[in-house]
Parts: structure tokens; sequence; C-alpha cells
């Protein structure tokens, strides 16, 4: 199968990775920067890096390449949309790195595209493979926890000042947002999707403490209400001094409980059921060994979407969850600006509705 990466900044090893783990044909690399693939292939060497040709415009490259079957999206949050449509409309499947949009007008015109032109549309949320989320999940389908009474995700890293330096379009409303866009979208879209996703509301503060040289927050908490009775708080931040601390979910039903700690929610920490059984064992205590806070599901997420490709079907995370995701941070943005509680569906919210907050 033919692939293309269309940006190839921080996240990209990653992809490249998934690229080569799952035998793809690398076909075309894509940066506006064209020294940014040299950076890349210095870090992650592809298989036959010779063979790959190079752009800085990707519709160019789609008019020299229209074999390209699959393209990912690792670009600046701010021009994620508009390319995923424009590949979309040339019939080429699309895995999109979070948030798969900036604004929920672009995310629901995705999620309707994907639909009409029949193609593969893939957020990239690749903590849902981790194997300590993958064992909440079953544990979940089977009804291990009974009613859910509430659960929380708490993202707390580290983010100084040459972060932010290494690229200009980070930390601004138009091409990026805040901690919560940013680094804790991940935790939010597992808290949604394992909580039952049917979110009813969302009550939301925000704050810049610590990065004044942003537009946006550098902390971000919120309660959340869902339609199946459960309630849940998320806490994001960039501020833990003086490195990342931890990516920690908890789930608490009337009969189970359950903690998923680490970097990056890849080590079970508490894994309680009252229907406990001799395969449970191997679950307390389970650790992931991750190279960096990304994990190790980008692969996992490139074998899925390969295989949806060939079988005619949606993919595990489809685009309707990246919509889910990017619709959480909205609506607590939109809580910080309105001082309400935000009722879900969000209709139409950007982040750039968030200009002047502080």
């Amino acid at each position: 199968m033919k692939y293309a990466l269309i940006g190839c900044g921080r996240i990209a090893v990653n992809h490249v990775k998934a690229c080569d783990n799952n035998g793809l044909e690398f076909v075309a690399a894509c940066d506006t920067v064209p020294e940014n693939i040299d950076i890349l292939f210095g870090k992650q060497m592809p298989k036959d890096a010779d063979k790959i040709a190079r752009y800085t415009d990707y519709k160019v490259m789609l008019e020299e390449h229209p074999e390209i079957e699959l393209a990912a999206i690792a670009t600046p949050s701010g021009d994620h949309a508009e390319i995923a449509k424009y590949l979309i409309n040339h019939g080429v499947n699309v895995i999109i790195e979070k948030p798969m949009s900036m604004n929920m007008k672009d995310a629901d015109e995705i999620v309707r595209l994907a639909e009409e032109k029949g193609v593969v549309v893939s957020a990239c949320h690749q903590n849902r493979f981790n194997i300590a989320v993958q064992q909440t999940k079953k544990a979940l389908d089977e009804g291990r926890f009974g009613t859910l009474s509430h659960g929380s995700i708490h993202v707390r890293w580290n983010r100084n000042k040459g972060y932010y330096d290494q690229a200009p379009w980070r930390g601004t409303w138009a091409d990026d947002g805040g901690c919560l866009m940013n680094q804790c979208i991940h935790g939010i879209d597992l808290l949604r999707w394992l909580m039952g996703g049917e979110v009813d509301t969302v009550y939301g503060v925000t704050r810049q403490q610590f990065h004044d040289y942003l537009e946006a927050e550098d902390v971000g908490m919120a309660v959340v209400t869902f339609k199946n009775g459960a309630v849940a708080t998320i806490e994001g931040t960039t501020n833990v001094y003086p490195k990342n601390l931890e990516e920690t979910l908890y789930l608490f039903g009337e009969k189970g409980t359950v903690k998923i700690g680490g970097t990056s929610t890849n080590n079970i920490d508490v894994w309680d059921f009252s229907d406990e059984t001799e395969a449970d064992q191997q679950n307390k205590g389970f650790k992931e060994q991750t190279s960096n806070v990304y994990g190790n599901g980008h692969t996992s997420l490139y074998a899925d979407v390969i295989d949806a490709i060939k079988n005619h079907r949606q993919p595990y995370v489809d685009a309707r969850a990246g919509r889910n995701g990017l619709e959480m941070v909205l609506a607590i943005y939109k809580s910080m600006k309105t001082g309400q509680p935000v009722k879900l569906p969000l209709e139409d919210f950007a982040s750039t509705d968030m200009k002047g907050t502080f």
C-alpha cells in the first residue's frame, strides 16, 4: 500500500516507525520546510529513504503521485482540516493527528465527507491501543464494573519555553490551542470513550499561570456529566515542575476500580473487581515500556487502518472519535468564555473564539 507523510515535525518519528512496521511503501514526504524532512530521516531513517520523493506542497505531491492510497497528516494543528478535506475529496484514506481540526464546523464536515466519499479516516488517538487501556475496555464491555459512578483524567506534564520556541505556531489559538487541545486531548478522548461517550454537559475553567508568552491556557479543569448518570473530572496542565509527572485515568464502578497510570496511560496501577479471576493477576501492576510520551500505539493504529481499507470497514478510531475528542476541549473553552456549563452536542465553536482570553 502506497503511503505519504505530510508534516515532518516532532510526532512524525512515530509515523515513520509505524509505516515501516506495517510494511507500507513510503512514496512521498511533504513539509513546508524542506530541512524538516532531513531532520526527521536523521532521527528515524525509513526503508528505501533514497526513493522517497520530497515536496513542500501536498497538492503538487498528490498530483504527481495519484497512486497514494494512505496519507498521514502531522502538520501544525491549524492545517489539519484543510489538508484532510482535500485528500478525502481526492479519494485518499487519511490518518489525522490530533486535534482533527480547530473548530466544530470542519470536524463535522470531515465526518460527513468520509462517509460520502467512502474513504477511511482515522483520528490518531493511538493511546486507545495501549494494553492497559484495551484491558480496561474489555472489562467495561463485559460489564465487570457494573454501573459506573465516576471517573477522572489527570494529565500532569511539563512544557517549558524551549519547547514553545521550537515552533512559532505552538500555543496560538489558530494553530494549536493550549495544554488541553495539544497535550491533554488523548486523555480526554480516553475518558469520554471509556465512560460511554454520550456527554450531557461540560463545565470548565482554564488559566494561563506560567506561560505568558503564549495565547492559550497552561492549565484547565472541568466537570463532565454523562447521559448514563456518571460524572467525571478533567485536569490538564503543562505546569508541572520539573518534568512530566503522569497521565492517569481512574474509573470507579459499583463492582470495579481501575487506575491506569504511567506517563501516558501505559501502566495498570490498580485493578480490583468483585468477580476477580486468575487472569486478573496478570493485569495487577502491569507496565508497558514506551520510548516516549506518545506510547506504542501508532503501529497498532496503522495496522487497523490498513485492515479497514482492505476490508472496507470503519477503523477502530474513526473520524467521529476525532470529532468527539475535539468537542470536549472546545466545550471546556466555551464554558470558560461564557462562565456557564455547555450542553452537548456543540454545534459551532472554534479555538479562535478564545482570542483575547488571557
